[in-house]
């Protein structure tokens, strides 16, 4: 059980790290600001933007997944 904090605390480091890629990235990429503030407002870019998430994470855990 030692182990729970240090996988806690580094699932909270990655979680930081990624907010904080994305941040840098919105302000690398102002196309990607506005189009998330569309999204905000526009249902047709909404589902875009959702779908754009889902690969994202659906790439990342079939990468991460052990062969």
């Amino acid at each position: 059980m030692s182990s729970n904090p240090n996988r806690r605390q580094r699932a909270l480091a990655k979680l930081v790290a990624l907010i904080a890629f994305g941040a840098v990235l919105f302000l690398l990429f102002p196309i990607t600001l506005a189009f998330a503030e569309a999204a905000a407002r526009s249902l047709r870019y909404l589902w875009w933007m959702i779908l754009l998430l889902a690969l994202g994470i659906w790439l990342y855990w079939s990468a991460a997944k052990k062969p």
